[in-house]
This record gives C-alpha cells, sequence and structure tokens, in this order.
C-alpha cells in the first residue's frame, strides 16, 4: 500500500496516521472505522486554493460536499478559505449548522425540491444552479413569492464524453444532468434565464465526471464552454461573469492509477479559458471548480478488524472483515480498486495472497481481490487506503450493520467526529401500529 500524509510505519512496526497508532485507534474506537488525515486534507485544501486563487483572486475553488460532509469537515472546508458545493437539503443543514457562511454554498441537484429550493431561498446561499425546466420555473416562482433575486448558474450538459466509468460521467449529451447543449436547450434556458424578473444569471455551470486522469478532456471542456459563451454574446449580447466547470480530477486508489498534479490541472483549465478569453476579446469569466474526491479521498483510511478466513487450496483464500458493501460500496458500484496493508503487521513481509471479503450477504461484497500481505490471522487489523470520498458519504443500513465511526486525527490526537451508531439508532425511527402489538400467534 502507498503510504500517503502522514503515514509512516512506526517503531512497533504498525502503521500510524496523524501521529496515532492505528492499533491503538482500532482498540479505542472499534472497528471498522473512517480515520481522517487532517494534514494531509488541509494541505490538500490548500494547494487547490493557491492553485487557482494566488494569480486570479476572483476564482473560486468550492469543495463538493457530496464526497464527504460532517459538522467538522465544513468547518475545516470554511477556515481553508473554499466555498461548498450542497446537493440536498440535508446537506444545507450540515452546512448551515456548523457555521458555514450561506454566502459562499452553492446549491445543486437535477431534482431539488420546491422545499429545498425555498430552504435555500431562506439561508441566503450564493448560488442555486439550476439543472432543468422544472428548477427554472420553480424557483422562479418562490423567488417571487419570496420576493428576493437569487444568484443563478445554469448547468450545462456540454458533450464530453470523459474516459471514465459510466456511472460517473455526467456531461455527455445523454445525461439526466443539465441543459443539453446540441439539442439548444441550453441557448433556450439562457434566453429564459436572461428575460426573468426573478433570478439573476451570473453564469454556466458543467461538470463532465469523475476521477477523470486526462487534462485534454478538461481544456476541451473549457474550451466548449468558453466557444459558448462567446455565441451567447454574439446573439444576445449578454457577457457571462462566471463559468463553472466542475470537478472531476482523479486520484490515486491503486497501481496503475496516475493522476496530474493539482497545479497542472488548474493550469490546464486556466490556460485554456485565457486562450479562448484573448482570442475572441471576451472578459474573463470568474473561475469556479469544484473539486472533491480529490480534496478529501486520499486523507481517509479505513481500518477494519479480520475474522473468518477460509482457504479454498490451488483457488482463493478469503479473508473476512467486519465491514463490506455497507461502508465502502464502490467496489460493487464501480469495480472500484483498493490497495490495503496489515496495519498490525505493516513491517512484515508479503507470505501469502488473498482476498478481503466483506460480511454482508452478498456474493459481490468484495473489498480486494489478490492482496498480498504477511500470514494473516483473525483478529488482526486491516487498512484501505483512499477511502475519504463516497465511503462514509454512500454508507448504508444493509443487513442491519450500524454505521462506522469517523475520526479525525492530528499530531498524535484523535477526536472523534461522527459516532458509531448502535441497534438503538437502527431501531429509533421504526414504528408498530398497535393494532401489530397483540400476542403474536403461531400458525399450525
Amino acid at each position: 500500500m502507498r503510504l500517503q500524509g502522514t503515514m509512516r510505519i512506526n517503531a512497533a512496526g504498525h502503521l500510524e496516521i496523524g501521529g496515532c497508532d492505528t492499533v491503538d485507534l482500532a482498540r479505542d474506537f472499534g472497528t471498522p472505522l473512517y480515520v481522517i488525515d487532517e494534514a494531509l486534507l488541509r494541505s490538500n485544501c490548500r494547494e487547490y486554493y493557491d492553485a487557482f486563487t494566488k494569480e486570479n483572486s476572483n476564482d473560486l475553488v468550492i469543495y463538493a460536499g457530496k464526497a464527504f460532509l460532517v459538522g467538522a469537515m465544513s468547518r475545516i472546508v470554511a477556515e481553508e478559505g473554499l466555498g461548498l458545493d450542497v446537493v440536498s437539503g440535508g446537506e444545507l443543514s450540515i452546512a448551515l449548522s456548523s457555521g458555514f457562511p450561506a454566502e459562499k454554498i452553492f446549491l445543486h441537484g437535477n431534482n431539488k425540491s420546491p422545499a429545498e429550493m425555498l430552504y435555500a431561498l431562506k439561508s441566503g446561499v450564493g448560488r442555486i444552479v439550476i439543472d432543468n425546466y422544472f428548477d427554472l420555473e420553480t424557483l422562479e416562482k418562490l423567488a417571487s413569492q419570496e420576493g428576493v433575486r437569487p444568484a443563478v448558474l445554469l448547468r450545462i450538459a456540454p458533450g464530453i464524453e470523459a474516459h471514465t466509468h459510466s456511472f460517473i460521467t455526467t456531461g455527455q449529451t445523454d445525461s439526466k444532468f443539465g441543459f443539453t447543449l446540441a439539442n439548444g436547450d441550453a441557448l433556450n434556458a439562457v434566453k429564459i434565464a436572461l428575460a426573468s424578473n426573478d433570478i439573476v444569471l451570473k453564469g454556466l455551470h458543467c461538470h463532465i465526471g469523475s476521477q477523470i486522469f486526462e487534462l485534454d478532456a478538461f481544456r476541451h471542456t473549457a474550451q466548449v464552454m468558453m466557444k459558448f459563451l462567446k455565441e451567447i454574446r454574439d446573439e444576445l449580447g449578454w457577457t457571462a461573469e462566471e463559468l463553472d466547470l466542475g470537478g472531476g480530477l482523479g486520484v490515486y486508489y491503486s497501481d496503475g492509477d496516475n493522476p496530474p498534479s493539482i497545479k497542472d490541472y488548474a493550469v490546464a483549465i486556466q490556460s485554456s479559458v485565457d486562450d479562448c478569453c484573448q482570442k475572441w476579446g471576451y472578459p474573463r469569466p470568474s473561475l469556479i471548480v469544484e473539486p472533491g474526491r480529490s480534496i478529501i479521498s486520499p486523507a481517509g483510511t479505513t481500518l477494519y478488524t479480520i475474522g473468518g478466513i477460509k482457504d479454498i487450496p490451488g483457488i482463493r483464500k478469503y479473508v473476512a472483515v467486519d465491514g463490506g458493501m455497507t461502508d465502502n460500496p464502490r467496489v460493487a458500484l464501480y469495480q472500484a480498486k483498493y490497495e490495503g496493508l496489515i496495519a498490525n503487521k505493516a513491517d512484515m513481509s508479503a507470505q501469502e495472497v488473498v482476498s478481503v471479503t466483506g460480511r454482508c450477504c452478498e456474493s459481490g461484497d468484495m473489498l480486494i481481490w489478490d492482496l498480498a500481505v504477511p500470514k494473516v490471522e483473525p483478529g488482526d487489523l486491516l487498512a484501505i487506503s483512499c477511502t475519504g470520498a463516497y465511503n462514509y458519504s454512500m454508507s448504508s443500513n444493509y443487513n442491519g450493520l450500524p454505521r462506522p465511526a469517523v475520526v479525525l486525527v492530528k499530531d498524535g490526537s484523535a477526536d472523534l467526529i461522527v459516532e458509531r451508531e448502535t441497534y438503538e439508532d437502527l431501531r429509533r425511527r421504526h414504528r408498530i401500529p398497535p393494532r401489530l402489538l397483540g400476542t403474536c400467534r403461531q400458525k399450525g
């Protein structure tokens, strides 16, 4: 497993993160356990902030909260000077309750409810990103009723085919997201927005997908969007103040992944926009990006306790852990690949190859295929790296499994930022109708 951030192997031969021995973390907080490396998290935020705002102070980096959003995360993002992208009333509530400044929040979503839009309006969020005609009509009515004129962006589907998993490709023409550029819907939406007395159109937004390694895809997207802005100006006389190009920069998960640096990503986008502005005499809009995975994913590690071991001679050795697809569904959803190591034997050489399976009653509940490890025994501690994004946020209670706790580690201290769910938590919202509370009778 590649050691990232503050990870190291300590004198005891154990994996250490943020100055904390992972064996101690597992003992104190239990497993499965999400561990967030605060120093690496903040470093990634600062790298983005510097790359985009040092030369262009009007540019803005907005953290995509869907990757991982809890109160402590909101506070860190705010402290590092980033904005925040939320996609539901629930995420907006988490952000606001943590004290995140509403004016730096962008509300996204392809099917925002009227209640969520009203919540955003009353909260004074900085931008509402309009995804479709229903969004547009609903927001206009609500804004008129409330007597406010919210600043908005229109989400555009630019027709870019990003080379990534089909489930996380979002910018192509055949997409549920945004106004389609190719068929004229995007231009029509711009006309409607500009004619409205209830909203203020600030610019355009797009997002072509996630876990992208090819900078050319980002360059091409910037050029397509700038060309569309030029066409709008030529036809309608409107000049955009803002251009939001979304996120999507990939990260290292396992051998073979070779993501560009944050700096190279920034240069690729900025230079493409600048070139287009110079070529067409277009005033440079404020550039907005929305990274999520590339900020939080490398900073997250999941710890598991190994239980049952099944050896099928000549075929495979299965090693089961106390978590699985309930705390990391990405393997089942996207065939994602991860690296791991035996955290309490981190200094030992590999002696066998095993496949790590989760504890859910599903054959597809696998976490890692063919992992080289020291001799494994029940009770060993497995660490899987790069699990900060889309693990906790997509976790579930399938099979009645409580969600894991989350700890934030830094300089030898560990702070609990999400409590482990209990069986009582699983039952808390269940209700049994009075008619079912009588004495149960057995048939037969």
